[in-house]
């Protein structure tokens, strides 16, 4: 009865501003990954160049440069994953003592906030940085299938299999950039989570900031220009 009782303190602003930023979330993926054909996002015109890279890999010699390029991808995966780690133990070890939010906390409200409201809040952040850490992960062993893949395709360009596998590595390496992707998009997330702690209000409007900068970053950013003029 006392979590119930806690958790009626939590206004139906906050529910609509929680609400509003698991659905911003759900949104701008889907938007990112199913864009129209007239205005494609960054990472649709860089899964074309993936398969492109994959055409020129085959008929490459020799092949070091490209696997220098995978394995920097797969360092990227595994810095994030741990820096995501080490968040997710911030985070935890906040929640176990919300002290430091209290005096926050009442320099915006006078009313008094119980412990378990901090909790359940930061309870989301971890959500959202927990699901980065796995996207993260499975990235980083996606990867490792591409780099594989790549290892099978035959030297001879003449062979009958060297395009079907370059084209089945490029596949790979196209979901494991996806999922890298949404790894990073939640991270952005979980930060504009952390404005929760200040109220509704603070993180409706985090959620605006963060939805926009992944937008623009996507849809209006200079590197998304320089692709468009590579592109057919």
């Amino acid at each position: 009865m006392q979590i119930l009782d806690h958790m009626a303190l939590l206004r139906p602003l906050d529910w609509a501003a929680m609400g509003a930023l698991i659905t911003a979330w759900f949104v701008i993926g889907w938007m990112i990954e199913h864009p129209g054909r007239k205005r494609p996002s960054v990472t649709i015109l860089m899964s074309e160049r993936r398969r492109d890279w994959m055409k020129v890999f085959v008929t490459r010699e020799p092949r070091i440069f490209d696997s220098q390029i995978l394995a920097s991808l797969r360092q990227g995966t595994s810095f994030f994953a741990s820096t995501c780690l080490l968040a997710v133990g911030g985070v935890l070890a906040l929640a176990g003592n919300t002290e430091p939010l209290r005096g926050v906390a009442a320099e915006v409200t006078e009313m008094a906030v119980p412990v378990l409201i901090f909790q359940l809040k930061l309870g989301l952040v971890a959500l959202f940085l927990t699901n980065a850490f796995l996207k993260f992960v499975w990235a980083n062993r996606v990867f490792g299938y591409c780099a594989v893949m790549m290892a099978s395709v035959p030297n001879d360009p003449a062979d009958p299999i060297a395009y079907p596998r370059a084209a089945q590595a490029a596949e790979l390496n196209i979901r494991a950039a996806i999922n890298f992707n949404r790894g990073l998009r939640a991270m952005y997330f979980a930060l504009g989570a952390l404005a929760w702690l200040l109220g509704p209000i603070a993180l409706m409007i985090a959620t605006t900031v963060v939805v926009w900068v992944v937008w623009s970053r996507e849809f209006a950013s200079l590197p998304r220009s320089i692709l468009l003029k590579d592109a057919p």
